[in-house]
């Protein structure tokens, strides 16, 4: 299973690649907000690209702004990282349900355009992963999470270890002007690790602050949730 999922998503550890600078604006809003949390902050490329890092569970992560490496999320992303050294074996994606949609209809294509499979070795890994695990849910959690929101699992278990229920009450808890349903979104909990990655979109400061809240919420899930062995 391990080695499976090594070869896969052999791309998402490339955290920091193609994060190029953007337009230059003042990064002191997000400066302010990662000293007030306690957050280390850098700025780089003098624009309004910059890197938070902080630790959970004396796990170290950390989330960076730049521009997207995804034709699917349109501008400015976040994206972030966590080392938790949990579940090898655990494979859990998180994704609003209309990205779901997105990449089932680019899954397709992918699969009936021999030309384009054949010669685009570089297709998003995200687009493997339609076909790889299936779509779980379950009755704890409220129909307005299911509606917005696609959990697929190699396991369904593994996927009720992580999304606790602080977690799915933080999924549907954004502050106003809070993104919309149909903005992308994904949380990934793969090899021991726990990534997120999204639109910024609105890029203010309530968003950052509430995505954070997610991401290190994720962790602390990962890291409760499979602190003992997990009956499959």
């Amino acid at each position: 299973m391990f080695e499976r999922l090594k070869k896969v998503f052999n791309t998402t550890d490339k955290l920091g690649a193609g994060l190029s600078p953007l337009p230059a604006e003042p990064q002191d809003a997000a400066s302010e907000w990662a000293k007030a949390r306690g957050f280390s902050y850098s700025g780089f490329g003098g624009g309004r690209s910059f890197r938070v890092e902080g630790e959970v569970g004396s796990k170290p992560w950390k989330l960076e702004r730049g521009r997207s490496s995804r034709d699917y999320i349109r501008g400015d992303e976040l994206r972030a990282r966590a080392e938790l050294k949990v579940n090898d074996d655990a494979a859990v994606l998180i994704m609003n349900r209309a990205l779901k949609e997105e990449l089932e209809i680019k899954t397709y294509e992918m699969y009936t355009d021999t030309l384009q499979t054949t010669a685009d070795p570089s297709l998003p890994e995200e687009l493997r992963w339609l076909a790889m695990y299936a779509e779980v849910g379950w009755d704890s959690v409220s129909s307005a999470f299911w509606k917005r929101y696609s959990v697929l699992a190699d396991q369904k278990a593994y996927a009720q270890a992580w999304l606790s229920p602080s977690l799915a009450n933080l999924l549907m808890s954004w502050p106003e002007p809070s993104p919309s349903a149909q903005m992308p979104f994904m949380l990934m909990l793969l090899r021991g690790k726990s990534y997120l990655r999204m639109q910024y979109t609105p890029a203010d400061i309530p968003t950052l602050d509430h995505a954070t809240k997610i991401f290190t919420g994720s962790c602390e899930s990962a890291l409760q949730g499979f602190g003992a062995d997990i009956a499959l």
